[in-house]
């Protein structure tokens, strides 16, 4: 009686070990962390956009102008600064664009061209030399070319006009030259900070120990629940190696709380998978109220020999009708999942704004297990 037993036991463990693996998410170390100074940097810049077909700014637009003078100027031409020229092919607009790290100084990087005064449309235009700053002032890139526009609009004479998407914004692919380095300390310090992006003490613990028990102890050290401290080699070649043994560790991630996001203005409601509903009871009901009104014209009496007998008056009729819509009432029992929940929203045919204030009124009684994010 004993090996069955003993073989019982062995399938019970076999079995919770399994369960226990299935449940714990492992992923990639370079997944869930972000290497303090190894990020992108943001480049803005003013330039001016050529060979618009007419759809340029119009001349309330000064600063588009006043840039057309000083520009000319540098070329030795020379224009009184009162003078206005009328111009319809050009336009005034911002540039801006992000740089990979540690990127070097000839690598090209795409951008965006927006623009800043009334042009209809940045279609079939040119970007001209326009020099991109970072956020110290210092020039960092150059941007030049021809512009890609997704949009396209047309306008009438008698100012009938459509518009598909947005044609005063536009791409460069590879559009800008960077023509000087962007500083980063990754090379420079003894140690390497990774930040965590889900910030868990469980996390951050089994960071250190992972890397700890490839590389000898005390190498990395968690500094808190959204911060490691790995202790890396002073050569640039042995870190790159170094890094790249990081970038192979796979790390079994602590336990994230479940949200619900609301996206107020669109009426978008996502919800993750590991959703929980306790035992509740649910009943929501609508309020539509509808007013119509439509008017008519009265006259007492018709024309006599080409005189009206009477006054015309228009009257209003209001028709006002309230519906309270069909209220059930649902119990969900304790536990239930992210399906059952969407299938018995459906089964009311509630909308996404329903589904909103049914789960803010479940997370105010406690019976939701998950955190509401509003964006």
């Amino acid at each position: 009686m004993k090996k069955p037993l003993i073989l019982i036991m062995s399938l019970l463990l076999i079995f919770t070990v399994d369960s226990v693996s299935a449940q714990s998410q492992t992923r990639y170390l370079m997944d869930i962390v972000d290497v303090q100074g190894i990020r992108e940097n943001q480049l803005v810049g003013y330039g001016l956009v050529v060979g618009l077909d007419g759809t340029g700014d119009r001349t309330q637009v000064r600063f588009t102008s006043q840039s057309v003078v000083n520009m000319l100027k540098q070329f030795g031409v020379q224009i009184d600064d009162k003078t206005d020229p009328k111009l319809k092919n050009v336009a005034a607009v911002a540039v801006h664009g992000n740089v990979p790290a540690l990127a070097s100084p000839g690598q090209s990087i795409d951008i965006t061209v927006s623009s800043l005064g009334d042009a209809k449309s940045l279609r079939g235009g040119t970007l001209l030399m326009t020099p991109l700053r970072a956020v110290d002032g210092e020039i960092y890139a150059v941007a030049q070319g021809n512009l890609v526009v997704g949009g396209v609009s047309a306008q009438g004479r008698n100012g009938t006009s459509v518009t598909i998407n947005v044609p005063t914004v536009g791409n460069i692919p590879n559009g800008a030259l960077l023509e000087a380095p962007m500083h980063s300390n990754f090379t420079e310090s003894e140690t390497i900070v990774l930040n965590l992006r889900a910030p868990s003490f469980m996390t951050a613990r089994n960071i250190e120990r992972t890397v700890n028990a490839l590389f000898g102890p005390d190498v990395a050290q968690a500094d808190s629940n959204a911060k490691v401290t790995v202790r890396a080699p002073e050569s640039k070649r042995e870190r790159v190696t170094f890094m790249s043994m990081l970038e192979e560790l796979q790390i079994e991630q602590g336990r994230k709380s479940p949200r619900v996001v609301f996206n107020s203005r669109t009426g978008t409601v996502v919800m993750g998978g590991d959703v929980v509903v306790r035992k509740a009871a649910v009943s929501h009901g609508n309020l539509t109220v509808t007013i119509i009104e439509k008017e008519s014209v009265s006259q007492p009496n018709g024309a006599l020999w080409g005189q009206a007998q009477g006054e015309t008056v228009v009257t209003t009729d209001s028709q006002v009708d309230i519906d309270t819509g069909n209220g059930h009432m649902f119990v969900w029992p304790e536990g239930i999942a992210l399906e059952e929940v969407v299938r018995a929203v459906n089964s009311l045919g509630a909308s996404p704004m329903d589904l909103m204030a049914i789960l803010q009124a479940l997370d105010e009684a406690g019976a939701l297990e998950a955190e509401l994010v509003v964006i």
